[in-house]
């Protein structure tokens, strides 16, 4: 599934390339105004394996590339599979498993550790409804559901 982006998300994707030297698979421009969203913010889908590069040491280089936009960024990193490229989304929270169901709808139920929930939801719920909109568009999940 192709992924659209928007002469926005194409330029934020350009300067974290050259500030990273890692490529980036997606970028949501998330602005003040979006559901749960108080202020401008990024979400970059890293290359798989090369999340390590993006953050760089103490991480410097996600900081570099932070200060050149003047937006805080989630860096996410891409999996070829739904459950892997879910369970990834979330992270630092910890997922124990990841389910996909299709019937009517397409939808994620993911298994996360009682005491990462509140990681897993994020501060006014931007966490999961970035893994949601991440899920939408990369692997036409309908719904994200914790359990």
């Amino acid at each position: 599934m192709g992924v659209t982006l928007d002469d926005d998300a194409r330029q934020y994707l350009a300067a974290f390339e050259d500030v990273t030297g890692v490529d980036g698979q997606d970028c949501l421009v998330l602005a003040a105004g979006d559901a749960a969203d108080a202020d401008e913010r990024l979400v970059v889908v890293v290359s798989s394996g090369r999340m390590s590069e993006a953050i760089g040491p103490g991480g410097r280089t996600v900081g570099r590339y932070e200060d050149r936009v003047g937006v805080p960024v989630r860096l996410v990193e891409d999996a070829d599979d739904p459950e892997a490229f879910v369970a990834n989304a979330f992270s630092p929270a910890a997922v124990y498993n990841v389910t996909i169901s299709e019937n009517e709808d397409t939808v994620a139920y993911v298994e996360v550790a009682e005491e990462d929930r509140g990681v897993a939801i994020g501060s006014n719920g931007r966490t999961i409804e970035d893994v949601r909109r991440l899920a939408a568009r990369h692997f036409d999940i309908d719904d994200v559901q914790l359990l």
